[in-house]
Formats: structure tokens, C-alpha cells, sequence
């Protein structure tokens, strides 16, 4: 490396390089090869610096060469050509395109074919280029001439022609489009073509036509379909692969059951057929290793997590909605993260199993009756896998055979193949909503029971779906698992010493999850005796640059919020460690800004998991942390962090000020000044969750401030008048402004009452969702507050107040009469036939809710 270093001080060292690429045939083709991968990496770097001559030279000898004899020179050179051009030189080296384009005409195949794969190159990395009128739009030539190699007698050649042409598909380029019959015809016309990968290509092309042109392959779906489903089972799996992306993407097209309905008889089986594994996965996932508990991880097994920031929301009054976000659809052999013909077509089956409901299960059931019961283990686990995947899609069809289907699953929990457990565990993980919904003896016990032995496999790929799959279990479980919590605990802290570094990181997650879903039921002595001195253990082995810290500070957020007070003995050091890791994060982002080439930039990411533990800690503790934050300079380093340039900082400093607010304002207060010009900068739409966090944190801040709120809501309330009238603006947000505007209102009414024409209207439709809580409480107080000051402004918009006012299940006696006066005032303004006439506007449910709970 430091030769070459050296040589690059020579202008024309790079004229060297390309004459050993092109013209020294002695050599060795690796030779040459290196040659001129040493010269692409000095294009990449320097190419600006190089002077005129040896730029013109290099360019010539690419093209004069690039119909070399050997493949792998030909294929050097079009990296080269590439290379060169995505400098921005497709401008400066005008001549390049028609000259390669020229080029396949030639007799000489090597030269064609070594054109062709320059020309692929180039269009891969700059189709937008290509398609613009810099450069005068190329394609309106390429895409003909591309089009007329379709039928070339070269398998490779015409490979080239269509992967060339396939670049500029998703994008909609003009010159394709207007060529667009011509492309299909062409591509239907190669439908039987003896290569693989002009196959592969043809497939693909139809894939993204699907996408981007379905209008014109309609009239030839028939057709279209019964290519593909002998394509899906093609004998090169590339080929079978890229066919099979296409029932993905039909199931997303609105046409997909009308064309798909009368070939689900065919293509079903296929797809169950692609859900084995092959013998090379096999290989690749150690199937036959049973027992690898005791071999360490290699630290590239471990993806990288990503801590997703605390948002502030409010319960709404359907219970538990499932974000969808939230539901990772981890199959079960993530390790071969590698796209497979397995997992696409499991994906194609689980989103044709969305589309067509109980319509699949007839082609469905006699499948699976064979694979579930079969005696080879690989046939029995794809049977598995297909239960899973068409849990979601056809779950009431499969509601009448689940009595007997569960049981044999939890039996495949203990079979001898350890692929086969940790797919039962991903199965039955996906009918976990059913499971609970039956008497719990039934099947959630014993269910609850194999899994917690799954956790102590002494396979790891098992451990690990069955920790996730216990997590699952645990969200929709809730407080049923009480009773058990004791067994559970046992094992999971078992699980600690047992588990390698991949799966200690899943483990977390399985107790933060516990603690979520038992909340205080998780406060007693015994539990707390079991699970904290594990956590701590490895709370105190860990550094502060370990990035297994967020896990592990993730799960103690939820354990802190669940335990509150039990958690009291051991928040003092946790607490303390938070602190630290935000003082360095900042500390070391200051020393970056000041001398960048000095210092690196730090993982704001340590800053962003303490201060969500922080929150949590405040949270779980209550008026307990009071004593903690006395004792620290958290305010100082909140001030810091709630002005941090990256949006993740702020979302979640936001979130703890709010949450310190609510536990000891007292140590807030004497900072507010500082604080509100903040906040207020931050209420911008732009970044969600910092103007959600930072909207929710005012209105709190309102309820501890009472009338002295005074002096700030200049500095916030235009924000969020213009906020929740924004189009479009998400549902969470729009409800917190709601509220914080109602308890701003509720304080300050003199200041905020005189706008409430402008905002009435959206304020009532964002609240009538939410569940009857404190925040709803204090907000209608605010809205009530402000009528009596300002009657004129809800005149116009009184339905939706009424609308809102009925949404309340059981108000507080106090805030039901403030409605009744408002309901009753306003009949006796407009008198009783106009009364009449308003209200019979109201839908009958309205009309009902307030004759009965308001007597109007």
C-alpha cells in the first residue's frame, strides 16, 4: 500500500497500470486483472488530478480493448469505463456512448459481448443520467438498439439486452415507455429461451412491468401466470427466485384475485413445495448440528439493534392496537438473511393468505395434512412453516382445526431435529392470540410450559425463536401469565448463565416484555429476589462503551417502570451510570465539533438509551427520584441535550423533561425560562416525534405552572394552533397537541380563549378517540374554561363539541356538570324550536348519549 502510495506521486505511473491492463498479454490474466483495479481505485480518488494526456490515454486504451480475448479483461476494462464515467466524465467524454454502442455491431463477439457489459454497467449506475436532457437523452437511441439484440444468437448477449433495458423500468423512462409493446413482445418471444440467466432476466422484467405498466400486461395475464408458475419452478434457483417475486407482487395489485383466483389450484402447491429446505441451506444453517450452546458467537452473527426513541402517546379506547411497525415479521432462519427461494415464497403464501382469506384453504388443507404428519423431518418443518404463514391471512378459516393443530405443534416442540423446534416456536408464536384466547389450561399452560424448555435448548437457533416467540406469547398473554410468573422467571434467569452473546440480547428483550406485560404484578419480593441480581450482575460487566449497554438499558426501563418502588434499592447506581453515559456522550461531541480531525464523533445513540432509562426511572419512581436528580446535574446536561443538533437527542430529552415535570418538578421549575424558548423552537412538524415529545412536555409543564404559565404561551401557542389545523398531520400528534392546547387553555384562558374559533373544530374530532384519563380530564376542563370566557367561539363548530362531549364514558362529577351548563346554556340562547332543528343533525347515537346523560 505504501509503494503504491508512492508511485501515485508519478503523473504517469496510471499510464503504466493501463498498459499492463490492455496491451502486456505475457502476463497472467490476474495480472492484468489487478492492474487495472489498482488503476479504477486511483480513477476513483484522484481522477480530477490526473493530467490531460494520461486521462485521454486511459480512455482510448479502454476503448480499444474492450473486446479483449479474455473475459475477465473485458469485464476489468467495464468497471474501468464505468469508473470514469460516474466521475461526472459521461459529459466530459461525449464520444463514449456512441462509440460503445457502435461497438456491438461488431462481427467480433468478444468485442459485442465486452461493449455490451460496459454498457450494462453504465446504465446501472447512471440510468437517471441516461434519461435526462444533459446529455441530450441517449436512450431515445439505446433502448431501440438494446431492443434489437433481444433475438441475438449469443445467450450472454441477449442477457445483456435485457438486464440493460430492465434498468430503466421502475423508473418510467420516456424512451422505454414509448418502446414499450415492442419490449413485451420481445420478452414474451424469449418466454422459452434455453439460458438461465436470459431466463432470470425475463422474469425480473415482468416483475417490475407489474409494477410500474400492469395496464399492458393484462390483457395477457392468462398467459403471463402460466409462464410463471413453470418458471417458479424452475430448475436454476436463481431463476425460480426472481419468478417467484412475482406472486409478492401480485398480491399487491388490486387485480390480484380476480386474475389469480382460477390458478390458485396450480400455484399453491408450488409455493408449498418452495418452503422446503434445500440441501445447501441445510449445509449453510448447520442442520444437522444439534447441540452448539457451548460454541461462542462470532461477533458478524450479530445484526446491529436499533434503540427506537420514546414517543409519548395516549391510550385510546380500543385496547392494545398493534403497531404495525411493531410487528417484525422475523422469519425463522434470519441468520441466512440471504433472500432465498424459501423465504420468498413463505412471504408470497403469507401475503396471497391476505388477499384471498378462507378462499386458500381448500387448496391449502390437503397439503398440509400430508406435510404436518410426514416422516421426513425437512417435509414435516415446511408443513410447519406453512401453518405460520398463513396464520395471519386465514386465521378464522383455521380457527375449527386449531384444537387439534396446536397440541400436535407443542408436541413438534420436542422433536429430535432442532430445525424443526425453533420453526414450531415462530408457528405457534403467530397463532399466540388464539392460544390465549381459550381457557388457559387449555393450551396456553401447556404451551407456556415447552416453550420455557425451548428457552434452555441446548440448541442456539432454537433458544433464540423461542425467546422471541416467548415474547410474542408475553404481548398477547398480558396478566394471564401472573400465576406463572414465578416459573417463568426461573427459567429466564436460568437462561442468563447458559446463553452465548446473540441470544443474551434477544433475552433482554424477552424480560423487558415480561415486564410490560405484567406491569405491577412483577413488584414482589420473591420476583424481585429472582431477576434483579442477575440484571445488575450484568449491568456492572459491562463498559460504558459496550454497545450490549442499550439491550440491557432497555430492558431495565421496563423493569423500573414495572417494579416502581421495588426498584428503589437498585435505581441509585443505575441512575448514576445514565448520567455518566450522557455527560460523556456530550463531553465527547464537544471535543469533536471543536477539532474534528482530532477526535471522532461519538454514538449519540449511548446519550438517546439513558435518557430513555432516565424517563423510565422517573416513571417507575414517581416522587422516589426526587432525591436522585437533587444529587446530579441533569438539568445542566437536559438543557445540553434538548438542543442537540440530531432529532433523536431531542425527541428523547423532551420525553424525559416531561417525565421529571410529572415526578419533581420542584427541580424543573427554576429552569423553565430557559427551557420554553426550546421547546417552542421545537414545535415543528417537520420532525414528529421531537414537536409530539416536545408539545406533550408543555402540556405537562402547564399543570404544575397553574397561572404562571402566563409569560410563555406567546412562545407556543401559535405553533400549535397552526399544528393540529395542518393536513395530513399523524394521529398521535395531532392528539397530544389537542390536550396541551386544552391544558394550556385551562391555566392561561384569558390568553388562549380569544383563538378558539380557530382551533375548536379539529380539537374535538382528535380527542373523541381517546380514553377517559387525566390528560382527557384536564384538557375538556381547559375547553370548558375557555367557552365561558369566549362563547362566540364555538358557535359555528357546537355539533363537534357535542360530538366530543359525548365520547366521555364517565366524567368526573365536577367536569359532567361544566357540560351540562355549556349544553343547557346554549339550548336556552338559541331557544327550543332552534334546539330542534340542530339537533336533528345529530346521528341517532349522539342524539341518544346526550339526551340520556345531559337530558338535551
Amino acid at each position: 500500500e505504501q509503494k503504491l502510495k508512492q508511485l501515485n506521486q508519478f503523473p504517469d505511473f496510471n499510464n503504466y497500470l493501463i498498459f499492463v491492463l490492455t496491451r502486456l498479454k505475457s502476463e497472467d490474466e490476474p495480472t492484468r486483472s489487478l492492474s487495472g483495479l489498482i488503476l479504477k481505485n486511483n480513477v476513483k480518488a484522484h481522477f480530477q488530478s490526473f493530467p490531460q494526456p494520461v486521462a485521454e490515454f486511459i480512455k482510448q486504451e479502454c476503448l480499444n480493448n474492450i473486446g479483449d480475448a479474455s473475459s475477465l479483461i473485458r469485464a476489468t476494462i467495464g468497471i474501468l469505463i464505468t469508473t470514469i464515467a460516474s466521475k461526472g466524465e459521461l459529459q466530459m467524454w461525449p464520444e463514449l456512448l456512441p462509440q460503445l454502442c457502435n461497438l456491438l455491431n461488431s462481427e467480433d463477439y468478444n468485442t459485442c459481448e465486452g461493449a455490451f457489459g460496459a454498457l450494462q454497467k453504465i446504465c446501472e449506475d447512471s440510468s437517471e443520467l441516461l434519461d435526462s436532457d444533459a446529455l441530450n437523452r441517449p436512450l431515445n437511441v439505446m433502448i431501440p438498439k438494446f431492443l434489437q439484440f433481444f433475438k441475438h444468437c449469443s445467450p450472454k448477449i441477449r442477457s445483456h439486452a435485457i438486464a440493460c433495458v430492465n434498468q430503466f423500468i421502475m423508473d418510467r423512462a420516456q424512451a422505454l415507455m414509448e418502446n414499450i409493446d415492442t419490449f413485451i413482445e420481445h420478452l414474451f418471444a424469449l418466454a422459452v429461451d434455453e439460458d438461465p440467466e436470459v431466463r432470470k432476466n425475463v422474469c425480473r422484467a415482468l416483475v417490475m412491468l407489474l409494477e410500474v405498466r400492469i395496464d399492458r400486461l393484462i390483457p395477457h395475464m392468462h398467459s403471463i401466470i402460466q409462464y410463471m408458475l413453470q418458471r417458479t419452478q424452475d430448475s436454476d434457483e436463481n431463476v425460480a427466485l426472481e419468478a417467484c417475486e412475482f406472486w409478492l407482487t401480485l398480491a399487491e395489485q388490486p387485480i390480484c384475485k380476480e386474475v389469480l383466483t382460477s390458478h390458485l389450484v396450480q400455484l399453491i402447491p408450488i409455493l408449498v413445495n418452495g418452503m422446503k429446505y434445500s440441501e445447501i441451506d441445510i449445509i449453510l444453517l448447520k442442520g444437522d448440528v444439534e447441540e452448539d450452546e457451548a460454541i461462542p458467537d462470532s461477533e458478524q452473527d450479530i445484526k446491529p439493534r436499533f434503540h427506537k426513541s420514546r414517543t409519548v402517546t395516549l391510550q385510546h379506547e380500543e385496547e392494545r392496537a398493534q403497531d404495525p411497525e411493531d410487528a417484525e415479521d422475523e422469519d425463522d432462519d434470519d441468520t441466512l438473511s440471504d433472500w432465498n427461494l424459501r423465504k420468498c415464497s413463505a412471504a408470497a403464501l403469507d401475503v396471497l393468505a391476505n388477499v384471498f382469506r378462507e378462499e386458500l384453504l381448500p387448496h391449502l388443507l390437503p397439503l398440509l395434512k400430508e406435510l404436518l404428519f410426514h416422516p421426513e423431518w425437512v417435509i414435516k418443518e415446511s408443513g410447519i412453516l406453512v401453518l405460520g404463514a398463513i396464520a395471519e391471512g386465514c386465521m378464522q378459516g383455521m380457527v375449527p382445526y386449531l384444537p387439534e393443530l396446536i397440541p400436535h405443534l407443542i408436541r413438534c416442540l420436542a422433536d429430535k431435529k432442532a430445525l424443526v423446534r425453533s420453526i414450531a416456536c415462530w408457528t405457534l408464536s403467530r397463532y399466540a392470540h388464539w392460544v390465549v384466547s381459550q381457557p388457559p389450561d387449555m393450551y396456553l399452560k401447556p404451551l407456556m410450559t415447552e416453550l420455557l424448555k425451548r428457552i434452555l435448548d441446548s440448541n442456539k437457533r432454537v433458544q433464540e425463536a423461542a425467546c422471541s416467540a416467548f415474547a410474542t406469547l408475553e404481548e398477547e398473554a398480558c396478566t394471564e401469565l401472573v400465576p406463572y410468573l414465578s416459573f417463568i422467571l426461573d427459567t429466564l434467569v436460568f437462561a442468563f448463565g447458559k446463553y452465548q452473546h446473540k441470544n443474551l440480547l434477544i433475552l433482554y428483550d424477552a424480560i423487558g416484555t415480561l415486564a410490560d406485560s405484567v406491569g405491577h404484578h412483577l413488584n414482589q419480593p420473591e420476583y424481585i429476589q429472582k431477576l434483579m441480581p442477575p440484571l445488575i450482575q450484568k449491568w456492572n460487566e459491562l463498559k460504558d462503551e459496550d454497545k450490549d449497554l442499550f439491550p440491557l438499558l432497555e430492558c431495565l426501563s421496563s423493569v423500573a417502570t414495572a417494579l416502581q418502588s421495588g426498584f428503589l434499592p437498585y435505581c441509585e447506581p443505575v441512575y448514576q451510570r445514565c448520567v455518566t453515559l450522557v455527560q460523556k456522550t456530550l463531553a465527547q461531541a464537544m471535543m469533536y465539533n471543536q477539532h474534528p480531525e482530532q477526535y471522532e464523533a461519538p454514538d449519540k445513540d449511548f446519550m438517546i438509551v439513558a435518557l430513555d432509562l432516565l424517563s423510565g426511572l422517573a416513571e417507575g419512581l414517581g416522587c422516589h427520584v426526587e432525591q436522585l436528580v437533587a444529587r446530579s446535574n441533569i438539568m445542566t446536561l437536559l438543557f445540553q441535550c434538548m438542543q442537540d443538533t440530531m432529532p433523536e437527542v431531542r425527541q428523547s430529552s423532551f420525553a424525559l423533561l416531561g417525565d421529571l415535570t410529572k415526578a419533581c418538578f420542584v427541580h424543573v421549575k427554576p429552569c423553565i425560562a430557559e427551557f420554553m424558548p426550546i421547546l417552542g423552537t421545537n414545535l415543528n412538524p417537520e420532525f414528529i416525534s421531537v414537536c409530539n415529545n416536545a408539545t406533550w412536555a408543555i402540556g405537562e409543564i402547564c399543570m404544575q405552572m397553574g397561572a404562571e404559565m402566563q409569560p410563555y404561551v406567546q412562545m407556543v401557542l401559535n405553533n400549535l394552533v397552526e399544528i393540529i389545523n395542518r393536513p395530513n398531520t399523524p394521529k398521535t400528534l395531532l392528539e397530544n397537541t389537542a390536550i396541551t392546547i386544552g391544558r394550556l387553555g385551562f391555566v392561561c384562558p384569558q390568553e388562549v380563549a380569544p383563538m378558539l374559533q380557530q382551533f375548536i373544530r379539529p380539537w374535538c374530532t382528535s380527542l373523541r378517540n381517546i380514553r377517559d384519563n387525566e390528560e382527557k380530564d384536564s384538557a375538556f376542563r381547559g375547553i370548558c374554561v375557555m367557552i365561558g370566557v369566549n362563547p362566540g367561539g364555538v358557535v359555528q363548530d357546537f355539533i363537534f363539541f357535542c360530538d366530543a362531549v359525548a365520547s366521555w364514558v364517565s366524567p368526573k362529577d365536577d367536569l359532567r356538570d361544566m357540560f351540562y351548563k355549556i349544553l343547557h346554556g346554549f339550548k336556552d340562547q338559541v331557544g327550543e324550536e332552534n334546539w330542534q332543528q340542530f339537533s336533528e343533525q345529530f346521528p341517532p347515537l349522539l342524539k341518544d348519549r346526550l339526551a340520556a346523560f345531559y337530558g338535551v
